[in-house]
């Protein structure tokens, strides 16, 4: 198969620089896809498991546009129930009704959780996570995973990035992940001062392996929350409503005091939310969290309807099939190429590696190869899977693999790849 190019795509690039900062600024960026030549910058349309760029290049999309994709692009069920809705009426001046029957459905969905708040980004959640679990405990310290990412806000990137001040960084603690005995060592050493342990289900730090919980994980860290009095955060954002429709937490086995939801919550509708257990809704309504769009009746429509038919569906259980069956295909596919292929993670969401570079070199010239035949992976971040990765789909992603599996092995042959 014939390589793409993206001639259109560069020079909407080149434009944008002059009048937006990078170009296209933070997790979208040309910058963070390399090699950064293979990858297509700007799309023109999507439908089911795939996209089209500006250049009409087809891609089946396995970063599901970084999470939010779950019943595929254009999904008439979710986009019928948001059109109704905008004919009614969308962001008006008071709230609508739909918000009403999302917070009872998602309570009766979600395990242990009784209360949801409504916002946009996974950021809004999490930033009023720690804000009701401070109101809460009247404590300042939150504990995190060192790599865990929790949105771009000043407390959670860390004295490394611009812009952030040591001040920002100052009441947020980092341990490693799987490591119960370094949290009872902060528990100590800043005794009756934390606020909340916060973090993923399974740890999905970028550029590295997924990790999942060792066995026990979840339940001593719990333990050692009730214990102590600490809020225990699961950012859910990612991960919620593909691993279990009840949450995260009910496929690992543990309960935590505040759920953050976002990604898969409405198919690419912009909506997030927080739960709670009832301990916290008195705090979670004495903190003032607001903004001018989160009341946007239609992504609420269209959040409720997502959720109705991922319920209806089945919907983790069949992507982790089909996790299973993509992931270890291709790893025999590597293997037949002499290359070695690790996956990590659940694999609903898997993270893939070339084992064979420790540059990593090798894995994102695979990468892009793949990318640059019709199969989007990004090198540094897991993939997921969704409900319109369907068989049609796996068979000629693999058929692409194959080929981009031959052409790493041809450049290396010919020494065009030195590792």
């Amino acid at each position: 198969m014939s390589t793409y190019t993206y001639k259109r795509s560069q020079e909407l690039f080149e434009r944008a620089c002059s009048v937006i900062p990078c170009g296209i600024p933070g997790h979208m960026s040309p910058a963070v896809n390399v090699p950064p030549a293979s990858y297509p910058i700007y799309a023109a349309k999507a439908k089911g498991a795939c996209f089209w760029d500006v250049d009409g290049n087809e891609f089946i999309d396995y970063m599901c546009a970084y999470g939010p994709m779950i019943l595929g692009y254009g999904n008439e069920v979710v986009d019928d129930a948001a059109r109704l809705q905008y004919a009614l009426a969308d962001t008006t001046m008071c709230p609508s009704p739909k918000m009403v029957e999302l917070a009872e459905f998602l309570v009766d969905l979600v395990e242990g959780m009784e209360w949801a708040f409504f916002a946009k980004n996974g950021a809004d959640v999490t930033n009023y996570a720690v804000m009701v679990a401070r109101c809460a405990t009247g404590r300042e310290k939150v504990v995190g995973i060192k790599g865990g990412y929790h949105g771009s806000s000043a407390w959670m990137q860390g004295l490394a990035h611009h812009g952030v001040t040591p001040a920002d960084a100052s009441n947020v603690l980092r341990i490693p992940w799987n490591d119960v005995g370094a949290f009872e060592d902060l528990v100590a050493e800043h005794s009756h001062n934390i606020a909340a342990f916060i973090a993923t289900p399974n740890h999905v730090a970028t550029f590295y392996d997924n990790e999942l919980p060792e066995e026990g994980y979840w339940t001593k860290i719990e333990a050692i929350c009730r214990r102590e009095g600490i809020v225990l955060i699961l950012d859910d954002i990612r991960h919620g409503f593909r691993l279990n429709m009840k949450g995260s937490h009910v496929h690992y086995g543990f309960t935590p005091d505040l759920i953050c939801f976002c990604k898969a919550l409405a198919n690419g509708y912009p909506i997030s939310s927080l739960m709670g257990t009832d301990a916290l809704k008195n705090a979670a309504s004495r903190v003032f969290h607001t903004g001018s769009y989160w009341y946007q009746a239609a992504p609420m429509a269209a959040a409720l309807a997502c959720l109705k038919e991922l319920k209806r569906l089945d919907a983790p259980q069949w992507m982790q099939a089909q996790g299973e069956k993509l992931f270890s295909q291709m790893g025999e596919l590597a293997s037949s190429h002499g290359y070695t292929l690790k996956v990590t993670g659940e694999p609903v969401m898997a993270n893939v590696r070339l084992a064979d570079d420790p540059s990593f070199m090798l894995h994102q010239i695979w990468c892009g190869e793949c990318t640059r035949r019709g199969a989007f992976i990004a090198s540094h971040h897991n993939l997921f899977i969704s409900m319109a990765h369907d068989e049609a789909i796996l068979e000629k992603t693999l058929a692409i693999c194959d080929e981009a599996f031959a052409a790493l092995k041809g450049y290396q042959e010919r020494g065009e790849v030195v590792c």
